[in-house]
């Protein structure tokens, strides 16, 4: 067993979405609690977090007392939650085009899941993590190749698109015989609700991920 790795007080950007390791995600970042936060990571080389959103938005917004449903935080702003378990981001492309505005590109490095959690005043939050074990290399079996095999003629596809390599949802290296790379790869592409896809990267078992992504597949009528 690898030894465990735990952080103290690592940023967390809560998104709806779901980053998995080896994943690619371009993000814009505007608001001020993350401006400052993304640019000490990006000097350092520091990584931060991202987590799924279960309750409140991307965007910080103050109480409407018109709106109804969850409670506010108790510091004027709407309620947020987010889920336990999430993914090490490492940035990997950054850039300002203008005063106010951020965009990067960061890489999925390894999932966690948060054993505290703290905001701050200016409404980031921080948090201590532990290190989730990484999916073990398994070969595909036979009954599952053919979601390789689609995945593996998207690819191909894409890269016959012209589609500049820095924008590629999928990028090398190509790992086609790993269940784990192929059911996330998949598991990215595919509109699916973000529970789901929270619920697939939190499984420990690469198989199992990959088998329930084949009936997603089927049940979608994607060809394969």
């Amino acid at each position: 067993m690898s030894e465990i790795l735990t952080l103290t007080c690592l940023p967390l950007f809560p998104l709806g979405t779901v980053l998995y390791p080896e994943g690619f995600l371009p993000l814009q970042i505007f608001e001020v609690r993350y401006l400052d936060m993304i640019g000490k990571c990006h000097k350092t080389g520091a990584p931060f977090g991202i987590v799924s959103l279960t309750e409140g938005s991307e965007v910080r917004k103050p109480v409407n007392a018109a709106e109804k449903g969850a409670p506010p935080s108790g510091d004027g702003f709407a309620h947020e939650a987010f889920s336990t378990v999430g993914t090490l981001a490492r940035i990997t492309e950054f850039s300002i085009p203008q005063p106010g505005l951020m965009v990067i590109q960061c890489l999925g490095i390894h999932r966690f899941t948060i054993t505290r959690r703290q905001q701050l005043k200016h409404g980031l939050w921080i948090a201590d993590v532990t290190r989730l074990e990484e999916d073990l290399p398994v070969k595909i079996p036979s009954d599952l190749q053919k979601t390789a095999d689609a995945l593996g003629k998207l690819i191909k596809g894409l890269r016959h698109s012209n589609t500049p390599a820095g924008k590629m949802p999928i990028r090398a290296p190509y790992r086609l015989d790993d269940c784990g790379w192929v059911a996330n790869r998949w598991c990215e592409l595919l509109p699916m609700p973000l529970a789901l896809k929270q619920r697939l990267m939190e499984l420990d078992n690469p198989l199992v991920r990959l088998e329930l992504v084949c009936d997603i597949l089927e049940r979608t009528g994607i060809s394969l």
